[in-house]
């Protein structure tokens, strides 16, 4: 009787091993990577490898879900293909040398929460497009060379509670529609080149802790309804044309916000320094 012996190989080899992001989105990172001098940076991307081993990428079920590659020494201009990162939840690239203008293909980023561009050199008008990012919650702008004014549309960005815009060339007003802003915390335009009054409107922005408006060109009074805003404890409104200098307030449990006349110094907090 012949005994044949059948060896059978069965290789069991899960999805996952192979799993990968999508084209679009590896160009996308790739694009980033030369168009800012990806070599030059802190700590480089390998190429080669797979792209959920690339510094600062996170990737979830084979999709890119954050880029943060602050403090990395990035250099140059943001391409257009960033706006293919769709799926991308956070995106932080601030302490650079990013310089242009921001890509209007960045309001393909409809799933963003967060958005942080700050301290790096980027200039021209804060483009309208940020206005179709619906999920943003934080937008941190400062400490560029953005100029012309505020875009309204950032105004329809409801779920934001963090909007930093402060140390730029912003000109203008504070659009009254602020108000539609009710779940802000922390709003930040310091040392630009804003004009006109201080909206009453945001006296409806009740979660409200830390305005920060000084050195601008700010005229008027401070509104009186700023009184009822429980949660203020930070506010700074100081180098401003206003009719009254006012003190710089401080602390979980501030002095009346409203009659602080200026006595011999000002104390000075930094919000913005993260």
């Amino acid at each position: 009787m012949k005994k044949h012996y059948i060896l059978v190989l069965t290789l069991f080899v899960s999805a996952f091993t192979f799993a990968k992001v999508s084209p679009s989105e590896k160009e996308a990172l790739v694009a980033i990577y030369n168009a800012t001098n990806g070599s030059h940076w802190n700590s480089s991307w390998d190429l080669n490898a797979a792209v959920e081993k690339w510094y600062g990428v996170k990737v979830e079920d084979d999709k890119v879900v954050e880029v943060n590659l602050q403090f990395n020494n990035l250099q140059g201009t943001l391409p257009a293909e960033i706006g293919n990162l769709v799926n991308l939840k956070k995106l932080n690239l601030g302490f650079n040398k990013l310089t242009g203008t921001l890509p209007t293909s960045i309001k393909n980023l409809q799933e963003l929460t967060s958005l942080e561009l700050f301290m790096n050199g980027f200039e021209g008008s804060i483009p309208e497009e940020l206005g179709q990012l619906k999920k943003l919650e934080s937008l941190k702008l400062y400490s560029n060379k953005f100029s012309g004014t505020i875009p309204k549309a950032i105004m329809g960005l409801t779920n934001l509670k963090e909007l930093l815009m402060g140390s730029n060339f912003i000109i203008g007003t504070i659009p009254t529609e602020i108000a539609a802003l009710t779940k802000l915390e922390k709003l930040s335009l310091m040392d630009n080149k804003l004009e006109g009054d201080i909206p009453v409107e945001m006296a409806q922005l009740r979660n409200l802790e830390e305005l920060v408006l000084s050195t601008n060109k700010l005229t008027g009074d401070l509104p009186l309804e700023f009184m009822n805003l429980p949660k203020l404890t930070t506010l700074m409104v100081s180098d401003n044309n206003l009719n009254r200098e006012y003190v710089t307030v401080s602390g979980n449990h501030p002095p009346g916000l409203m009659y602080l006349e200026l006595q011999n110094s000002t104390a000075t907090m930094d919000i913005e320094k993260e």
